[in-house]
């Protein structure tokens, strides 16, 4: 078993923060906090108002709630939480000490003003929210000198700065769904591989004990896996144009009855190709294909071997009975990514759908601290989830095999691609 998840990180970019002592916590936290600081003034400079107004728009929430919100989470189960030493047997409701501000759990608690509280014109303006933001960081620094260096002393800790860099990542999708400018490039793509073939193992899904981790991440369960060969990389738009260009959209046989269903519900707005692609299909002059995406407010030509993006799970599943393979399966993925990364499997650059297979272990229990919110794991499909250390659309950092996510197979809204293996 590789030792990666045993091993202290030595850097705040490290996938092993999970594991992070005081010293580095205290400097991924205030890494964190800038990054959402800075995210803010793209969206200011982007939209030339410091209001940040939205439209109510799948996936989207006010930036400055959202912002907000991070900050709130922090106060709430540190600052506030006079039983954060327990750490993940902390009660779900523990004793609370009152809030920087008095009004803090009306503005950005999303158990108390539920999904209309967020639009609400009561919330603080930009300048208030960056204020509270730095507030409640300086309280969380200081605390966090006194805690144990212990999991369960850092529990709550490590869960804030996790927690932060995936608001962080929710605002980048937002500013993809909004069209708003903020300068986030494309990584060049590796030169294409051919597949791999991986030999046959007995493998430990899940998590230790040790360090933290989320609910659905915990729970160790062994997999014998046989013999498989996998994509060395994500499918790309060049293999993708030609799904289209073959009728792929229009062959039933191709699809899931429910995936038939959310083809018929998008066919109906003229869509036949992936979420934020304005066009795809083959050149009228010249060879290969073509594909107009929409990118962060400006349409651009998509490299053809740049991975596909922004594609549902029913449109990787179609994808791939058409070209004869499957959906790699999560264990697949991370055997590959884990053991076959010297012989040219290449780190995702995106969110990548797997077979269906991401869901809670028996017995499974949220988070004390994420029941009854909105944000509770959705236990359906899954995607390969990545939180501290990257993703395409937040920094481009070391992948994390092993963060586990959920989410439904229509979700499109992000940068989901797939990979796959053979049948």
């Amino acid at each position: 078993m590789p030792t990666s998840y045993t091993d202290l990180p030595d850097s705040i970019d490290s996938p092993s923060m999970r594991r992070a002592g005081r010293e580095l916590l205290s400097l991924a936290l205030i890494d964190a906090r800038n990054h959402t600081l800075h995210l803010l003034s793209l969206y200011e400079q982007a939209m030339g108002t410091a209001t940040l107004p939205v439209e109510r728009l799948d996936g989207v929430l006010p930036p400055i709630w959202l912002a907000g919100h991070v900050a709130w989470f922090a106060e709430w189960w540190i600052g506030r939480n006079t039983q954060r030493a327990f750490g993940i047997d902390c009660p779900s409701r523990p004793t609370r000490l009152a809030a920087i501000d008095p009004q803090a759990d009306e503005w950005w608690n999303p158990q108390q003003g539920g999904a209309e509280g967020a639009w609400s014109r009561d919330i603080p303006d930009l300048g208030q929210t960056k204020a509270y933001l730095l507030e409640t960081l300086e309280s969380t620094l200081e605390l966090l000198e006194r805690a144990a260096e212990t999991d369960a002393g850092l529990y709550f800790y490590r869960l804030a700065l996790f927690h932060e860099d995936m608001r962080g990542e929710q605002l980048v999708v937002m500013a993809q769904t909004l069209g708003l400018p903020i300068g986030i490039e494309i990584a060049p793509a590796p030169p294409p591989r051919e597949p791999l073939l991986v030999p046959a193992a007995r493998w430990e899904l899940g998590l230790p004990a040790q360090g933290f981790s989320f609910a659905q991440e915990q729970g160790l369960h062994e997999a014998e896996v046989p013999e498989f060969e996998i994509d060395a990389q994500p499918v790309t738009w060049s293999q993708y144009v030609e799904f289209v260009d073959d009728g792929g959209y229009d062959r039933s046989d191709l699809w899931l009855s429910e995936g038939l269903a959310w083809l018929a519900r998008h066919a109906e707005e003229g869509r036949r190709g992936p979420r934020h692609v304005e066009q795809i299909g083959v050149e009228r002059h010249g060879t290969g294909g073509s594909v107009l995406q929409h990118r962060f407010g400006r349409t651009v030509r998509a490299a053809g071997h740049q991975s596909a993006v922004h594609l549902s799970w029913w449109e990787a599943d179609a994808w791939a009975r058409w070209a004869g393979r499957r959906i790699a399966t999560e264990v697949e993925w991370e055997i590959a990514a884990e053991t076959a990364s010297r012989r040219g499997f290449r780190w995702s650059d995106v969110h990548e759908w797997t077979a269906g297979t991401l869901r809670p272990w028996p017995g499974f229990r949220a988070d004390p601290w994420s029941e009854g919110t909105p944000f509770d794991p959705v236990p359906a499909f899954g995607q390969a989830r990545v939180l501290r250390g990257a993703s395409l659309a937040t920094r481009a950092r070391l992948r994390s095999t092993r963060s586990r996510g959920f989410a439904l197979p229509a979700r499109d809204e992000g940068f989901y691609g797939f990979r796959t293996c053979a049948i």
